[in-house]
């Protein structure tokens, strides 16, 4: 295990060390094509949820009908589409680059371009070709994969599978159907309610840890009943088989001969001995057939089957949800962790996405590999492991992560600042505000008319109010008329303050214009903030600095915490950023907060006022 960070070194070149966990930012495919990165057989398990465009119509998907097909692929957005990056996995499975693809999958390929045509939906077929293809070459012999996708879908991903893993040694396992949601009224068709995971082995050689079920009450209540006065339950099975044997199964035992009733035993006659001996041979009356005694407390449980109905898909007003469109219940991923992997094994998801698959494998004690190509995405996986393991094991935990392609100094900054990728976009903006917020703000993915503003937090006031901080990126020449500009959005949006991220340095009138928008009081901690400042990539990379107000998830988290020993619920705050609780719980948490600040007052501060939005909502009231 390792103790510290992994020291600091140029772009792109090895780890020194062996981490005890990755997490990749940028493009699977180039990930897993370095072999510096994933070595190849060195990955027990993946789980991988391919994003795909399932709302849409399929009509539309197979025709490439729609000026939707067109969309590009965002973070939570499921959508694909025929560009320069689909022409060139195109071309580098048709002309088998480097050897890395199989005749089958070659022809496979071939075949659906004839039938699908250049559209989203080949477009994903060739992109999941070319992963698929690469995570086999990572996974060990022993290994497993599973690709979670929909009716739309599964049919052809279960052709490239085929190629890509049967071909070569490996192995059809099963489709799963998991029953996702209940029935629900659909147009002209039967209703939609379940997903298909597909599985397969490399090889036949394969880690399987047959996971079991609780058996239902009414059934252990109906089978399981027979007492001989010891206490222990059992239920009468019988000891023959149908068909007949010529081996000791088939001979007489006792003066009944199995053969003559067409069947056979299930145990040798020397076991049946055994059996007998141990009192688990139950002697109804003469003529019927003796049974074995199944007790009920050797049970180990039923066998789960390929039809999962016992997983409910996230609540929508859950704990466990994150807002995220495509997220998994935790419980899915646990089950396939557990049933193909052991503790200390590596899982891999080149699509984590919320960090679902992440969670499980921290959680059940296992190596992990996750890879995103936004940067939302790897905020979103880093503070869900903060908040399940919990601050104290987090700083242990977070030096055990190695966090490869996110920027560490000014060189990469830029890069990914000037990066062009119409796969994704603004990361650059999205890993600014979320690295200076601490992976805290909420993301504006509005696609033009935004104002320019990229991102907000919300902190606390007051025991009942909190107000809004808007958030700018710039990567480009900046002058005093962007400060006069991101005080106007302030103003529009009802923000108390602003913060303008830039990774040029800022020009005395800069600073200027944004002294001239006065201070913000901050009556909670009794300090004063300017109400536009001005922070530089350089600062946040090589001072690291971050916001240091108290933002409104830390308090309702300790809230939450205390009310949970109550059975009460804290109550999110309204979009006026008001709150209709007053309870000792919150007030205290308030307090707490403000003993910890150095600068915080000994008198106790009266209510802050509410932002414009707010006032403005209760003089309309």
């Amino acid at each position: 295990m390792s103790d510290r960070k992994p020291p600091q070194r140029a772009p792109g070149r090895q780890p020194i060390r062996k981490p005890d966990h990755v997490l990749f930012y940028g493009d699977n495919l180039e990930v897993l094509r370095d072999q510096r990165r994933i070595k190849d057989e060195s990955v027990d398990l993946c789980y991988m949820d391919p994003p795909f465009n399932s709302k849409r119509n399929y009509n539309q998907i197979y025709n490439n009908v729609g000026s939707d097909d067109r969309a590009q692929a965002q973070a939570f957005i499921d959508t694909w589409k025929w560009d320069d990056h689909a022409r060139s996995a195109h071309k580098q499975i048709l002309g088998n680059d480097e050897g890395r693809y199989t005749s089958p999958l070659i022809e496979l390929v071939r075949g659906l371009h004839g039938v699908l045509r250049e559209g989203s939906l080949f477009a994903y077929l060739v992109g999941m070709s070319a992963r698929i293809s690469e995570i086999r070459r990572v996974l060990k012999p022993t290994g497993s994969f599973y690709i979670h996708c929909d009716p739309t879908s599964s049919h052809y991903l279960k052709l490239i599978c085929d190629a890509v893993f049967c071909s070569q040694g490996g192995d059809f396992q099963n489709e799963v159907i998991w029953k996702r949601t209940t029935a629900h009224s659909g147009a002209n068709k039967w209703a939609p309610v379940h997903d298909v995971i597909l599985y397969y082995s490399k090889s036949g050689d394969v880690v399987w840890n047959s996971p079991r079920l609780a058996y239902e009450q009414a059934y252990l209540d109906k089978y399981y009943r027979f007492d001989d006065g010891d206490g222990r339950l059992y239920w009468r099975d019988n000891l023959c088989a149908a068909g007949t044997r010529k081996g000791r199964s088939g001979l007489p035992w006792r003066g009944i001969s199995p053969t003559a009733k067409g069947m056979h035993w299930k145990f040798t006659i020397d076991r049946l001995d055994e059996l007998d001996k141990e009192g688990r041979i139950y002697w109804p009356a003469r003529g019927t057939m003796p049974q074995y005694k199944r007790y009920r407390d050797e049970l180990k449980g039923k066998a789960v089957s390929d039809f999962w109905d016992d997983i409910d898909r996230i609540n929508p007003v859950g704990s466990e949800r994150l807002g995220y469109p495509t997220q998994k219940p935790l419980a899915l991923l646990e089950r396939i962790i557990l049933a193909s992997s052991n503790e200390g094994d590596v899982v891999l998801d080149p699509c984590c996405g919320c960090g679902t698959t992440i969670a499980a494998a921290q959680k059940l004690g296992r190596r992990w590999i996750g890879i995103d190509i936004t940067y939302q995405s790897i905020s979103l996986v880093l503070k869900r492991l903060e908040d399940q393991v919990g601050a104290p094991a987090w700083s242990e935990l977070d030096l055990r992560i190695e966090q490869t392609g996110i920027p560490r100094d000014m060189d990469s900054a830029v890069a990914l600042a000037h990066k062009r990728d119409d796969r994704v976009r603004k990361e650059f903006e999205k890993w600014a505000v979320l690295t200076y917020t601490n992976n805290r703000a909420l993301i504006n993915e509005k696609k033009g008319a935004d104002g320019g503003i990229d991102g907000r937090v919300y902190f606390m006031t007051s025991a009942t109010i909190n107000a809004a901080m808007v958030l700018q990126v710039k990567s480009g020449i900046v002058n005093r008329g962007d400060i006069a500009k991101l005080h106007s959005d302030m103003l529009r949006e009802g923000a108390e303050m602003a913060t303008l991220i830039t990774l040029t340095k800022p020009t005395g009138p800069m600073i200027s214009e944004a002294k001239g928008a006065g201070r913000y009081h901050h009556e909670l901690m009794d300090r004063d903030y300017d109400k536009i400042q001005i922070v530089t990539i350089q600062d946040i990379i090589e001072e690291r600095r971050r916001l240091d107000i108290p933002l409104v998830k830390e308090v309702l988290k300790q809230g939450a915490k205390d009310k949970k020993k109550s059975g009460e619920t804290l109550p999110l705050p309204g979009i006026d950023g008001s709150f209709e609780d007053n309870s000792p719980e919150v007030t205290d948490m308030v307090d707490y907060l403000k003993r910890g600040t150095a600068e915080a007052s000994e008198a106790k501060p009266e209510r802050a006022p509410a932002p414009r939005a707010a006032r403005k909502k209760s003089r309309e009231g």
